[in-house]
C-alpha cells in the first residue's frame, strides 16, 4: 500500500437520515453509496412499517420514529426531505429551527413567500438548507457552464426547452391533486425554470399561459423569460410526451442538452445546420431517435459530441455538493442558492396568476 495514502486523514462522511420511503427516497439511498462524503444513516416514516421495510432495504438503517425525534438526534448531521410538496415548508421548519441542515426534494416549497421565509429562517438559525434540484449539479451541466463560458457558440439568441411526458388524468394522483401540490409546473416546469435561473440568472421579463386539468391544476403551460438580447421559451406538460432536450441557441452554433435533458449525460454543440437537424431530429419517437443516434456516430463536420454518462441515478452528485457545503460550514450551495429556489417559484405563480387557456 501507498505510505502516502496511509498517512492521509480519512475523508469525513457526513450522516444523513431521510424523511419519507417513496421512490425518491429509495434513488437518494442507492445513490448516496455512491459518494466519498456522505452516509445514510436513518429513516423516519409516518408508517413504522415503510421505515422497516427501508431500513432493511438500505441498511440496516436507524428507525427514527418521527420528526421531532429526528430533529434532536445528535448523530444526524443532515435530513434529506423526500415526503410530498405540501409537507415541504412545515417539515424544513422544524428541522431548521432545531439546527438541522436540510435537503428539500424540489419543489423547495409551494409558493415563493414559503420559500422566501425558509431562507430567512435559515439564515437566522446559520444552518443550511437547499432545494434538491439534482439536473444542475450533473457532469453534463458543468460542460454546459464551461462551453458556455468559452464562447463555443457566440452570443446566446435564444434558449427552448420542453420537459413533457404524457400523464393518464387520475384525480387521486399526486400529479393532479390540488391538496398535494400537484401540476406540471411544479413537477416539470420547475426543471427548465432552474435551469436556465442557473445558466442565465434572473429574467428581466416574465410571461406565459397555462391549461388547466379537470381538477384545476396546471396539465401544461408555457414560459417565456426575457434576457438582455435573447428570450427563453420554455415548456412543460402532462399531455403529450416532448422531445425534453433544453437547447442554447448562439449567433455561431447551437448548443443542445440532450434528452431527457432533467438526466443530462450528452452535450451536443452543432455549428451548421444540417448537422444539428441530424443530430437532434425534431420528435421524441423511435425514428427520431435513431436518427439522432447514427448521426452522433458520424464524423459530421460541425457536430462535437461530449458525453459525461454516470452510474446510478445522478443524484450523488447534489448530494456531494450539499455535503461538501455543509461539512465546511456554508449555510448555501453556490449552484442552488435558497434565492433562486424562490425566484423560480415567483415565476411559475406570475404564470398560474394568467387566466387558464
Amino acid at each position: 500500500m501507498d505510505k502516502t495514502a496511509q498517512n492521509q486523514p480519512p475523508v469525513p462522511r457526513l450522516k444523513w437520515a431521510v424523511l419519507g420511503t417513496g421512490a425518491i427516497a429509495s434513488t437518494f439511498a442507492e445513490d448516496i453509496r455512491l459518494t466519498g462524503n456522505a452516509e445514510l444513516a436513518a429513516v423516519s416514516s409516518r408508517t413504522p412499517e415503510a421505515a422497516a421495510a427501508f431500513s432493511h432495504r438500505f441498511g440496516p438503517l436507524r428507525i427514527l420514529a418521527d420528526i421531532a425525534t429526528l430533529a434532536a438526534d445528535p448523530l444526524i448531521d443532515a435530513v434529506y426531505l423526500a415526503t410530498p410538496n405540501t409537507a415541504h415548508y412545515d417539515q424544513a421548519q422544524t428541522l431548521l429551527t432545531a439546527g438541522k441542515p436540510v435537503l428539500v426534494e424540489k419543489p423547495l416549497a409551494t409558493s415563493a413567500a414559503q420559500a422566501r421565509s425558509l431562507a430567512e429562517l435559515a439564515a437566522r438559525r446559520h444552518v443550511f438548507a437547499m432545494e434538491g434540484l439534482w439536473t444542475v449539479y450533473l457532469p453534463a451541466i458543468d460542460r454546459v457552464r464551461s462551453l458556455l463560458a468559452g464562447n463555443a457558440i457566440g452570443a446566446v439568441t435564444r434558449i427552448r426547452a420542453e420537459l413533457a411526458y404524457a400523464k393518464a388524468f387520475d384525480g387521486n394522483s399526486r400529479f393532479f391533486s390540488q391538496a398535494l401540490g400537484g401540476g406540471s409546473l411544479l413537477d416539470l416546469g420547475i426543471y427548465p425554470i432552474a435551469l436556465t435561473l442557473a445558466l442565465f440568472g434572473s429574467p428581466q421579463t416574465v410571461a406565459g399561459r397555462w391549461r388547466a386539468a379537470p381538477t384545476g391544476v396546471d396539465m401544461a403551460a408555457d414560459i417565456r423569460l426575457g434576457y438582455d438580447g435573447f428570450e427563453a421559451a420554455l415548456s412543460c406538460g402532462f399531455d403529450r410526451n416532448g422531445d425534453n432536450r433544453f437547447i442554447i441557441e448562439g449567433e455561431t452554433g447551437n448548443l443542445v442538452i440532450d434528452a431527457p435533458f432533467l438526466r443530462a449525460s450528452r452535450v451536443i454543440v452543432t455549428r451548421n445546420r444540417l448537422a444539428g437537424r441530424l443530430a437532434t431530429p425534431a420528435g421524441s419517437g423511435r425514428l427520431a431517435r435513431a436518427i439522432s443516434k447514427i448521426a452522433r456516430r458520424l464524423p459530421l463536420p460541425g457536430l462535437t459530441v461530449y458525453e459525461h454518462g454516470f452510474p446510478g441515478n445522478g443524484l450523488q452528485f447534489e448530494i456531494e455538493a450539499a455535503s461538501k457545503a455543509i461539512l465546511e460550514g456554508k449555510r448555501e450551495q453556490p449552484s442552488m442558492p435558497l434565492g433562486s429556489s424562490a425566484e423560480a417559484l415567483g415565476i411559475i405563480e406570475t404564470i398560474l396568476a394568467q387566466p387558464a387557456s
